[in-house]
């Protein structure tokens, strides 16, 4: 699925209130790292409330809820195109609710989860296959090497 956003990538601002923050307030107070909050800012997460005299980027206390809803939605799975079509839909639609955008990522995450799932039940087969086929190797019973011909050369008939 190709994601439509980011067509919308106004900075979400937000109305100052409070002393604001640095990124690196911001991550002291959320426990994300500070690359991973400019990866959110690059990608217009944050809610901004402008830059300082040193033109750093500052944030009030609204950046904190942004940061805890991205991360709820990372931990859940999400990846950030994904997050970005709910930030598209959420600043975009300000009338329609979030939550069927939401549940619709869900499913998806749901679908690529099993899908994962699957993939490492068919790993855990063959390991468990290889087990067995190679169970005096695994032992120390004999030598993997002894299967490389750089190790054992055999003779081609030369005397």
């Amino acid at each position: 699925m190709t994601s439509a956003w980011p067509k919308h990538r106004e900075r979400l601002v937000a109305a100052p209130a409070g002393t604001p923050m640095t990124i690196g307030e911001l991550s002291a107070r959320t426990g994300v790292p500070v690359k991973r909050l400019r990866r959110y800012d690059d990608l217009g997460f944050l809610y901004t409330v402008g830059r300082s005299a040193g033109n750093f980027r500052l944030y009030d206390e609204s950046a904190l809820w942004c940061v805890r809803a991205v991360e709820t939605w990372r931990s859940l799975g999400l990846t950030l195109d994904e997050i970005g079509d709910l930030t598209e839909a959420y600043l975009t639609q300000p009338d329609e609710p979030i939550g069927p955008h939401l549940a619709r990522q869900l499913q998806t995450v749901r679908h690529r989860t099993r899908a994962r799932i699957a993939e490492l039940t068919q790993l855990l087969d063959r390991i468990e296959e290889f087990e067995t086929r190679n169970r005096a190797a695994l032992a120390g019973e004999w030598d993997f090497r002894e299967t490389d011909p750089r190790c054992h050369p055999r003779s081609h008939g030369h005397a």
